[in-house]
């Protein structure tokens, strides 16, 4: 999705509600609280292209996700919020453009408005073509760049049809896991969204399995009323390793 410079409050389709089939009218009320929401404000006075930006400062604030000298990759990147807020972190200076101490490739199938230091590449992940270009971005003169942190605000276009919703939502989960297993170095860290409700507990089995410590978390800038939640995992396990059953 394109982005609309100015910042507008309907510009992010990861913070928006569904629109009706007739006459793909936003929800009045939904909007209203949207305007008036103070993430939505902060993220326009500090030029952040979506609210989303605070959910991953306040997971990043509590665990230290983010060090100087990382390679980060943004899966689902669009409109760019995340990478923003990662490219800020990554400045000596904490600043939105200028030096630069590390490296961010953001992927996403909609296109994205540059970002200073950010290299994009829009597509699906899992296609050849692109999985090349990231190659090639990873790459440096002493061969590729294994990735500190992966990053995922991806999310599917809900039907409101629980069983389907959920598997397409464990289906995206999934295939963060297996990019992070390939792509990223042994203590390396996964962030990725899903929601409370079919499916949830399978996927925090399988981060369980897949990382040695595994934490979920809500950060104050996700809705009250929203089952959206992020699950973290650090350092990946061995694959043989035994499956653990949930505590």
């Amino acid at each position: 999705m394109k982005v609309n410079p100015k910042n507008s409050p309907k510009d992010n389709l990861k913070d928006s509600p569904k629109v009706s089939a007739k006459g793909k009218k936003v929800n009045k009320a939904w909007l209203h609280d949207h305007i008036n929401d103070p993430y939505v404000k902060l993220s326009q006075k500090e030029g952040y292209r979506a609210r989303a930006a605070y959910k991953l400062k306040e997971i990043d604030e509590t665990l230290g996700l983010i060090r100087p000298g990382d390679c980060v990759v943004d899966l689902g990147s669009t409109p760019g919020a995340w990478s923003q807020y990662v490219r800020r972190k990554l400045s000596p200076t904490g600043a939105a453009a200028g030096e630069l101490n590390g490296r961010i490739i953001g992927l996403d199938m909609l296109p994205m408005e540059p970002i200073e230091g950010v290299t994009f590449i829009l597509g699906d992940f899992r296609e050849p073509e692109v999985l090349q270009k990231l190659e090639q971005a990873l790459a440096t003169d002493k061969g590729q760049v294994k990735v500190d942190l992966v990053i995922s605000d991806m999310a599917p276009n809900l039907s409101g049809i629980e069983s389907a919703d959920a598997a397409r939502i464990a289906h995206l989960v999934e295939l963060a896991v297996e990019f992070a297993q390939n792509r990223m170095k042994p203590d390396g860290t996964l962030v990725v969204k899903l929601f409370h409700g079919s499916g949830y507990d399978e996927l925090v089995k399988l981060f369980r399995a897949t990382f040695k410590v595994v934490k979920p978390m809500k950060p104050k800038a996700s809705r009250s009323n929203s089952s959206e939640t992020f699950l973290v995992g650090k350092g990946l396990k061995k694959r043989a390793e035994t499956v653990p059953e949930l505590a």
